[in-house]
């Protein structure tokens, strides 16, 4: 059995659903959020530190090799890993990947269709509404 690392998805990335189509096995999807961080949206999403800001995803346990082949996908290959500390519901954090631009888009940047189907996703999952309703704004 393969090692599981948990990994962090604040983008299109926390549909379990859609990995497991591409023939990922996504395990323990739980919905998290990292502090002091925010969203931000160019042709995909990255997060940027932020002092007070919170951004929601899903902590998910994929194997080693299926976090590489994630990150191999030409269109996210720029994303690096960085460690985080994702906070479940009960409070509780848990030590996690989080894969980031190395070279956020400038501030104010949005993409309206990224925004729209992350709102889907988001909405999908229950996470607070707040939080999608600020969605490519910034």
């Amino acid at each position: 059995m393969d090692r599981r690392i948990d990994v962090f998805f604040y983008g299109l990335f926390m549909d379990a659903d859609a990995l497991r189509a591409q023939g990922f096995d996504p395990r323990a999807p739980r919905l998290a959020r990292v502090d002091d961080m925010a969203l931000r949206l160019g042709a995909r999403a990255t997060l940027v530190p932020a002092s007070g800001g919170v951004v929601h995803g899903v902590l998910m346990a994929l194997t080693h090799a299926e976090v590489e082949r994630l990150y191999a996908e030409p269109s996210v290959a720029a994303y690096r890993a960085e460690p985080v500390m994702a906070v479940l519901k009960d409070g509780s954090s848990v030590a996690a990947l989080c894969f980031n631009l190395p070279d956020a888009p400038a501030a104010g940047t949005s993409n309206a269709d990224y925004a729209a189907k992350l709102a889907v996703v988001t909405r999908r999952l229950g996470l607070p509404e707040d939080y999608i309703a600020k969605l490519g704004h910034g």
